[in-house]
């Protein structure tokens, strides 16, 4: 998607459940964020088998496992004070020495990420 704007608001490391697809429900830790394809890898879901011959005679086939990316529109993040899914807004504090941070923050809690 050119031109899209990278402001996701799902990080590496990030607790998220699936809300939508044949996953829906699954909890899953996210260990990649493909941006420019709005794709997220996320832990325990939507898992893949590839199937890969032999490239000698005296070797075996493989199957390897691996988990797929999946829309980042189909995921949310987990509130850290009741483990539920929430919707996430930003919250702007300015600090001692002078300088503005920018927070994650849950919209039914209020808890910072």
């Amino acid at each position: 998607m050119k031109g899209i704007k990278n402001t996701f608001r799902i990080k590496v490391g990030d607790k998220v459940q699936v809300i939508a697809g044949d996953d829906k429900g699954k909890v899953g830790k996210v260990t990649q964020v493909l941006a420019q394809d709005a794709l997220v890898v996320v832990e325990g879901v939507n898992q893949r088998v590839k199937h890969l011959k032999s490239s000698r005679k005296d070797e075996k086939g493989q199957r390897i496992e691996f988990f797929g990316p999946i829309h980042i529109s189909n995921v949310m993040l987990v509130d850290p004070e009741t483990q539920k899914p929430t919707r996430v807004g930003a919250e702007i504090v300015k600090g001692e020495d002078g300088k503005t941070r920018k927070f994650r923050k849950s919209k039914k809690s209020k808890a910072t990420f």
